[in-house]
């Protein structure tokens, strides 16, 4: 199997047309100006020593010798082996709270952000684990499905704000069923749920959700995002809080941790609780109970190792670029003297 470790390179070898191009008018260039000279036969015998043709030959040699140059600059390859790569690891299903409260700013720089840097380094410790990121407010939804592919995790996690959801409230017993939906059980992988949630304006039955989980042996996490003083809600405009969410009396809105049902959920859930600060996200808690997990092997895939073969084309450049220089621009008089052909 062939490849370029370096295939932008080959972009290169779009200047051969242009060089070509630039080369015939040149040539055409300077037959006008010898035939100004006067009659061509004329001309040629007054520079006996110039040979035309050797200059075409000279071009072509340089022509080859610079698509040789490209090549090897993008490192032909040839794949030489096939090996089996046998991935042992859990599945992680992230469960994010986005609603309007997740904005309050008793964590900094708000509940939302804090969160979202908390999964990222957890993201960045991932080995072979699976992840996958639900979304939820009044409604959920899948963010992510399940991958190993980090950086596309990372991607889709900086594009997380409170807009992505168009309906407001807590549905974490939704979230969790959707999580649910999107493990694939015939693998055999050990299963988890990360939830990220400040617990307010709880709408639907999550305790029983994450008891449903659990009996299919999904551990349920929870990490309460907020502080029991709580904060003030902001509301955004142009990407600035210009004030913030009150009730019908007009009073400011404080929205406050409910731990007493992130507690409930993570011990129905068959998983710990751990309150998130400023200094301390609480996932290396819920991580070293991820890390206890059974690793099952859940993907085997072929992977090629291939040597290097730009040494050839850069050897034939190199060579071709020796033959050019020493062919010579003049002709050879004694050897044009010679007329094997001619009758006596």
């Amino acid at each position: 199997m062939l490849r370029f470790e370096h295939i932008e390179f080959l972009w290169g070898l779009a200047l051969i047309p242009l060089m070509v191009v630039v080369f015939f008018m040149l040539r055409r260039w300077k037959k006008k100006a010898l035939a100004n000279l006067g009659n061509a036969y004329t001309v040629k015998k007054m520079m006996p020593e110039v040979s035309f043709g050797r200059q075409g030959l000279k071009f072509v040699f340089f022509v080859l010798a610079y698509a040789a140059l490209v090549l090897g600059a993008a490192n032909p390859q040839i794949g030489t082996k096939i090996e089996e790569a046998k991935r042992s690891g859990s599945d992680l299903m992230i469960l994010l709270d986005v609603s309007n409260s997740m904005l309050a700013g008793d964590l900094a720089p708000n509940r939302l952000e804090n969160a979202k840097r908390a999964i990222s380094q957890l993201i960045d410790n991932l080995h072979n684990d699976r992840i996958g990121i639900i979304i939820f407010a009044g409604e959920a939804y899948v963010q992510l499905p399940i991958t190993t592919d980090y950086s596309a995790a990372k991607l889709f996690l900086n594009n997380i704000t409170t807009d992505i959801v168009p309906t407001q409230g807590t549905a974490i017993g939704a979230a969790i069923d959707m999580g649910m939906k999107s493990f694939n059980f015939v693998n055999g992988t050990s299963k988890a749920m990360i939830l990220m949630t400040d617990g307010e304006n709880h709408e639907d039955d999550a305790v029983s959700a994450a008891k449903r989980a659990s009996a299919k042996d999904v551990a349920i996490h929870v990490i309460g995002v907020g502080s029991e003083e709580g904060a003030p809600v902001p509301i955004y405009k142009n990407g600035k809080p210009v004030s913030f969410h009150t009730d019908e009396a007009g009073k400011t809105v404080v929205s406050k941790l409910n731990e007493q049902m992130c507690k409930e959920i993570s011990e129905a859930g068959d998983g710990v609780y751990v309150r998130a600060s400023n200094a301390n996200s609480g996932l290396n808690i819920v991580m070293d109970q991820v890390n206890k997990m059974q690793k099952k092997t859940y993907d085997s895939k072929a992977f090629k190792n291939y040597e290097d073969r730009f040494q050839f084309f850069l050897g034939l450049s190199l060579l071709l670029l020796l033959l050019e220089f020493f062919i010579s621009n003049r002709k050879n008089l004694k050897l044009s003297e010679l007329n094997l052909f001619e009758v006596r």
